[in-house]
């Protein structure tokens, strides 16, 4: 039984959750832990490592991009306490979501031929775009305008400028109380993924993979736990109100909540 989600996005990024309907999507779930964890970006509703709102634990968490020698991985930070550092990246991350989100939406623009209802902005992200582009008059829902228009090898993409593996942990360790890999098993290369945990605290073994995954196999996590010493984290990797698609239960919760300030 999922007790604690530790993958959520908000609007502060590419969700659609808020503080303020967190509690109704939570009980809905049944969970009593949630992480916000959204991109390159920390949540300005929370100012402590670990806060209660309205009677659910909200873990105080970011997911930052970082780029190593093989591919662009994702880092999960729990626990934050902001600093310095951590916000100067931030905001330079932020910078440049803003610049690439113009310059993608002028690209579906001019390949499309319509206008679409979305603005740069901070925290804008690819699922805010493909669902303009869903809204658009174009023929496109969310998933195509991903597979043809603005994913990876898409004529519309523009890539982000993102922070350096060995930066991002520095930055991550120095603001959190855990730092993770998510998602091993999204990746191209997931045995390189996995040998970047010698450098973290916990990696994520309880994820919601879906068709496009072709490696989901936890005993890999699992083995490259117990080499490295780390804690397994998990979540819903949420985007919308539905928490507790995946998570922890509530022994892995206990070990994870020990190495958490202000629980």
């Amino acid at each position: 039984m999922v007790v604690a989600d530790l993958h959520a996005h908000t609007t502060v990024s590419d969700g659609t959750l808020t503080l303020e309907t967190l509690p109704a999507a939570a009980d809905r779930a049944g969970v009593d832990v949630v992480a916000l964890t959204d991109h390159d970006r920390l949540h300005p509703g929370l100012d402590e490592p670990v806060s209660t709102v309205s009677g659910v634990t909200v873990v105080r968490g970011i997911e930052l991009r970082v780029e190593t020698a093989a591919e662009r991985v994702d880092l999960l930070g729990y626990g934050v306490t902001e600093t310095d550092a951590l916000r100067e990246e931030c905001d330079r991350l932020q910078r440049d979501r803003v610049d690439r989100g113009r310059r993608i939406i002028e690209a579906v623009e001019a390949e499309l031929g319509v206008d679409l209802d979305v603005e740069p902005r901070e925290g804008l992200g690819r699922p805010h775009i493909a669902r303009a582009i869903a809204d658009s008059d174009a023929p496109y829902d969310v998933e195509r305008a991903f597979d043809e228009l603005i994913g990876d090898d898409g004529p519309c993409f523009v890539p982000r400028d993102v922070t350096p593996f060995d930066r991002g942990v520095d930055l991550l360790r120095e603001a959190c109380d855990l730092v993770g890999l998510a998602h091993p098993f999204r990746y191209d290369d997931p045995g390189a993924a996995l040998e970047r945990c010698a450098d973290l605290d916990a990696v994520e073994r309880f994820y919601p993979y879906d068709r496009h995954d072709v490696d989901e196999d936890p005993g890999r996590i699992e083995a490259a736990a117990v080499e490295h010493d780390l804690l397994l984290t998990g979540g819903s990797d949420a985007h919308d109100e539905r928490l507790g698609v995946a998570g922890l239960d509530r022994e892995h919760w206990h070990r994870v909540r020990d190495r958490l300030s202000g629980v």
